[in-house]
């Protein structure tokens, strides 16, 4: 074998230390956006588009990550509604490419807009309503049920004060200004 064929076969001992603290770094936050209620895949995609210094196309992290061209364009489609990763192109290139949102604060802010904050209505809404129905309740009930109904609709009263004190935090939060936690203990009452 010549030296040049050698030198070929050799393999590049700075690939494989930079590609294993990707992939343990893409991996990471895959589990941590697994438990914010993503899928994995998801964050191992940002995250090498993240750490990539150029774009990059759906067939280089399906290599990169090892998976399929389908797992990898379902969950940039998903990180693309996000608003975590753009489609990007090149001149004369008719391949997508993708790059990652480099702002993590903006895509925090995001999540905790369309989603955190929309539950957090929710849940007030849904308190609501369960004091109203409880409200309408009471007066047809006497004893123990009344009694029942009365500690249920304090209890709702005090989850109300807790989730309108969350989407309290939650805004200021968004908005990028000082929270006090303790607006969530005030909130509940002493039994």
């Amino acid at each position: 074998m010549s030296t040049a064929a050698a030198k070929q076969q050799e393999p590049n001992d700075s690939q494989p230390l930079w590609r294993e603290a990707e992939l343990r770094a893409a991996d990471a936050m895959g589990r941590l956006m697994e438990f914010w209620g993503f899928r994995r895949h998801m964050g191992r995609l940002w995250t090498v588009l993240y750490l990539s210094p150029e774009p990059m196309t759906t067939a280089e992290l399906s290599e990169t990550l090892q998976l399929s061209s389908s797992a990898v364009s379902l969950s940039l489609g998903e990180l693309v509604r996000w608003g975590a990763v753009r489609k990007t192109w090149r001149p004369g290139e008719r391949k997508d490419f993708y790059q990652a949102e480099s702002s993590v604060w903006k895509l925090l802010r995001r999540v905790y807009e369309r989603r955190e904050l929309n539950l957090i209505r929710e849940a007030i809404d849904a308190f609501g309503d369960a004091q109203r129905h409880l409200e309408e309740a009471r007066g047809r009930l006497s004893g123990a049920d009344r009694r029942r109904v009365d500690y249920m609709r304090q209890r709702l009263s005090r989850l109300s004060a807790l989730s309108k004190a969350g989407e309290r935090l939650v805004r200021l939060l968004v908005a990028g200004r000082m929270i006090n936690p303790a607006d969530l203990q005030s909130a509940e009452e002493e039994d």
